[in-house]
């Protein structure tokens, strides 16, 4: 072995030696009760050990509205659960009180009500923002784009948490990511989709910038609250809609007034749940209370995406063999085009303004990334298991 490739190999064998006393280090500091906080998403910080001290026995009660219905199952479920870990959690020094919507604010109010401090917490997705905050719909969800997973390394662990801070700190709120659905199935169809002229003038309820890819096509995109989505499919005020996926779709009795069920959730791949709570009143709390409410968010996101899972794959077996919704794939033609205008749609909105563009920029360059390690895993598994 010659001088140089002695030198090279002597310089592994110490790196891995200073990772594996790294490890050791960090094992030994949970183990003495000291916390480790994370670096809010920037990959560049090194976790920070913190000695929390003892703080007073000071009460906090606090308000939490939703953009969802009351009790509404897995969304509002979830929220109840949050709410008792953080007050189990806290010793009973933190209660949040989960109000659906309508019963302290109209859903689509739920920013102005935390921004204002009406209420100190709320549940929705960014995209219902998008009029205030057109920036805010790339921390929910781009069609053709990250699925949940990958949305969700991109933001605990590709900086983009830190970017959604950044955005919402100019509004006084703190972000904080709430849970995430999954691939969403593509919507409900009172007649069968065959080409992309059956799209044209087509009615359809589609939020977010799946919409805006919907107008491109010449569909028409109608908004409406999902307490009227059942009655305007049924009586032809819309022709198609899209919910969240087999298990809510269910029991909303879409299968009733449509037949025809599409799949995938192209507009939504892995749209990201959101929490905010308003910036004054979180920070004057205390500080062990904040990483409480962070990591009860944490637990909230993987109990929501794991509980879409086992539900949706339960439901799609009884809407196909129990009421016979006929399951379909969107054309292949079709999918192309509309993949072609989402491209558009996301740099139309990402050339607005520099901010909108630096996200942008962040989401796309993580995309590419983390797409080509899923080829050699995620994609390879199913395409195996399917072929």
């Amino acid at each position: 072995m010659n001088k140089k490739k002695s030198q090279n190999k002597e310089a592994k064998s110490q790196k891995r030696r200073d990772f594996l006393k790294k490890g050791s280090i960090v094992t030994l500091a949970a183990a003495s009760g000291a916390v480790l906080l994370d670096s809010c998403g920037n990959p560049t910080e090194k976790a920070k050990t913190i000695n929390i001290q003892p703080t007073s026995g000071k009460k906090y009660q606090w308000k939490m509205s939703t953009t969802w219905p009351p009790k509404f199952p897995v969304l509002g479920e979830g929220l109840e659960l949050m709410a008792k870990w953080i007050k189990d959690a806290s010793a009973g020094r933190m209660e949040i009180k989960v109000y659906g919507a309508g019963e302290l604010n109209p859903a689509l109010e739920c920013f102005d009500a935390v921004r204002e401090g009406a209420v100190q917490m709320a549940s929705g997705v960014s995209y219902y923002w998008s009029g205030k905050v057109p920036a805010a719909q790339f921390f929910a969800a781009i069609p053709f784009g990250m699925n949940a997973q990958q949305t969700n390394a991109w933001i605990i662990n590709g900086g983009g948490l830190k970017l959604w801070e950044d955005l919402y700190a100019e509004y006084g709120l703190v972000p904080f990511p709430g849970g995430n659905t999954g691939v969403q199935m593509g919507g409900w169809f009172r007649k069968e989709l065959n080409s992309l002229e059956d799209l044209k003038g087509l009615k359809m309820r589609m939020p977010g910038l799946g919409g805006k890819v919907l107008d491109k096509v010449g569909a028409k995109v109608v908004l409406k609250p999902s307490t009227e989505l059942y009655i305007s499919l049924e009586r032809g005020i819309i022709d198609a809609l899209e919910w969240i996926g087999p298990y809510h779709d269910y029991n909303m009795g879409f299968y009733n007034v449509a037949k025809y069920y599409y799949y995938p959730g192209w507009h939504e791949p892995g749209p990201m749940l959101e929490l905010i709570a308003n910036q004054k009143a979180f920070n004057a709390l205390p500080l062990d209370l904040r990483e409480i409410i962070r990591t009860a968010a944490m637990r909230l996101s993987l109990w929501t995406l794991g509980e879409f899972e086992a539900k949706n794959n339960t439901y799609l077996k009884k809407l196909v063999k129990d009421e016979g919704v006929k399951l379909r794939k969107y054309p292949a033609d079709v999918m192309k085009v509309l993949k072609k205008y989402s491209k558009e749609v996301a740099e139309e909105l990402a050339n607005k303004n520099a901010q909108t563009k630096k996200i942008y920029a962040s989401y796309d360059r993580f995309r590419k990334d983390i797409s080509a390690w899923s080829e050699v895993t995620e994609q390879a598994y199913y395409s195996d298991i399917q072929g």
